[in-house]
């Protein structure tokens, strides 16, 4: 069995979030998760894993919404099984995929949701509206249209309703897919003040989307939890793994081919690579250790021990625009060389 990923804050108060043994199957012939083991107290934690690796399951598992096939959660001292509807009460929940009614306006939106959670009172309720939206910095915009909102706007309209009835619990899955960096940041920030008295839990393939206010993080690969621990505790691992090197251009082919890049950039006639290596005595050129790699370099640095740099890499290029410009860069340089 797994250990435990606690909240580190040494409060002796029960866990927000438990999850024990928690094996999960949609077709009997394999695990989506197995054997997960979580216990989550007060504070900010991240959910960090490639895509398909388990994460939207156990968020659905955890916020009711999945039977698990083996083992038991629960949330606030309450099984999300047996007493789900206790469960619900205390929890908020921002799906993968949030959309609210485009021709609703923004403090509609809120309010409705807030109403169908059981918040009757209708001063209290439109009290609290106005303090979320304020929280979530969509104040000025309460009478703006949904539709008029942008990408970023709207997943902090998904947070302002999963708050507005004050759960103890906020379960965040993959909130910045399609965001632009600076509402990824806001976001981040969002999430960072909120995890001061709550526990919020958040799913993400991005590392930067956990930012300094992580305190925690639980990785999971293949449905399983390969690491546990504090941000510095995976920096830690990645010591002696991450390299810069500056070659040039001419011979960047070569060590593209032999090596794992984390990043390029090119300045001139020369270009600069992080490269990620699981022996150093591996490389070829001289390079230099990285004293101080990146969250990234680390994630990525602890998936190439795993076999599965590629796949990782290839989650933070998708959603990263200075790697996407990259590519194109280098999608251009191979149609020129092809033309030699």
């Amino acid at each position: 069995m797994a250990e435990r990923i606690s909240s580190g804050n040494g409060s002796s108060n029960a866990p927000a979030i438990e999850v024990e043994s928690v094996t999960h199957s949609y077709d009997k012939k394999s695990n989506v998760l197995n054997d997960v083991n979580l216990s989550l107290g007060t504070g900010f934690f991240g959910l960090l894993g490639a895509n398909g690796a388990g994460k939207s399951t156990l968020m659905r598992i955890i916020c009711t919404l999945l039977r698990p096939t083996e083992g038991n959660a629960r949330v606030c001292g309450f099984d999300v099984v047996d007493e789900c509807h206790k469960v619900r009460e205390r929890i908020g929940y921002l799906p993968q995929s949030f959309s609210a009614w485009r021709l609703h306006r923004t403090e509609e939106v809120v309010d409705t949701l807030a109403a169908l959670s059981g918040m009757t009172n209708k001063k209290e309720r439109r009290r609290r509206v106005a303090e979320v939206l304020e929280e979530v910095g969509l104040s000025d915009v309460a009478d703006r249209k949904v539709k008029k909102l942008s990408g970023g706007m709207v997943r902090r309209l998904g947070v302002a309703q999963a708050m507005v009835h004050e759960p103890e619990v906020l379960v965040v899955d993959e909130p910045t897919v399609g965001l632009d960096p600076e509402e990824r940041m806001r976001f981040r920030q969002v999430m960072t003040n909120m995890g001061q008295d709550r526990t919020i839990l958040l799913s993400t393939h991005i590392v930067a989307d956990l930012g300094s206010g992580c305190s925690q993080i639980a990785l999971i690969d293949d449905g399983t939890v390969a690491f546990q621990g504090s941000p510095a505790t995976l920096l830690g691992q990645a010591k002696g793994q991450v390299f810069e090197a500056t070659v040039p251009l001419e011979s960047s082919n070569v060590v593209e081919e032999k090596h794992e890049i984390v990043s390029r950039t090119i300045q001139g006639s020369d270009v600069t690579f992080r490269i990620v290596v699981n022996n150093p005595g591996e490389l070829t050129f001289d390079a230099t250790e990285v004293e101080q790699p990146s969250l990234e370099e680390a994630y990525l640095a602890f998936m190439s021990k795993r076999g599965k740099l590629e796949g990782a890499r290839q989650d933070e290029e998708h959603n990263a625009p200075e790697a996407t410009e990259d590519k194109k860069g280098r999608r251009r340089r191979k149609k020129e060389k092809d033309k030699e």
